[in-house]
């Protein structure tokens, strides 16, 4: 599926396709590196304690605000790299994911379970990378 700058492949020939993210993702423009987000909000707490489904969505509209400073949005993301404590968290992770998306094609991805994040209490940390038409 090609959509303006960006090619998503979602079945590459001979590989099984991905459930959840598209396999290859190509595009030409202007790269954008967004370093890891956690739940913090612009005072520095953890937004969700305990809670994934609350720190997914602190963490997207973190991803969001850096992505717009960059002049990109969600739309030229070509990848997530999902760091979790848990694995159990990537639903909340990907329901978090969906709503800032919408119908648009799917980023390629890597998810992983981790020992620790930077605090105990963050449960989830995530980055993107954009690639931004010139």
């Amino acid at each position: 599926m090609t959509t303006s700058h960006l090619t998503h492949i979602t079945e590459p020939p001979g590989v099984a396709p991905g459930t959840g993210y598209t396999q290859v993702v190509t595009g030409t423009g202007r790269l954008v590196q967004v370093s890891g987000q956690v739940a913090f909000d612009e005072q520095r707490n953890l937004v969700g304690v305990d809670d994934p489904k609350a720190q997914a969505r602190q963490v997207f509209e973190n991803l969001r605000r850096c992505l717009a400073a960059a002049g990109a949005g969600f739309e030229h993301v070509v990848k997530f790299t999902f760091f979790m404590t848990d694995i159990a968290y990537l639903p909340a992770v990907r329901e978090a994911r969906d709503e800032y998306l919408g119908s648009l094609p799917l980023p390629a991805a890597s998810a992983m379970q981790v020992v620790a994040l930077f605090r105990p209490e963050v449960l989830i940390e995530i980055e993107a990378l954009a690639v931004v038409p010139e």
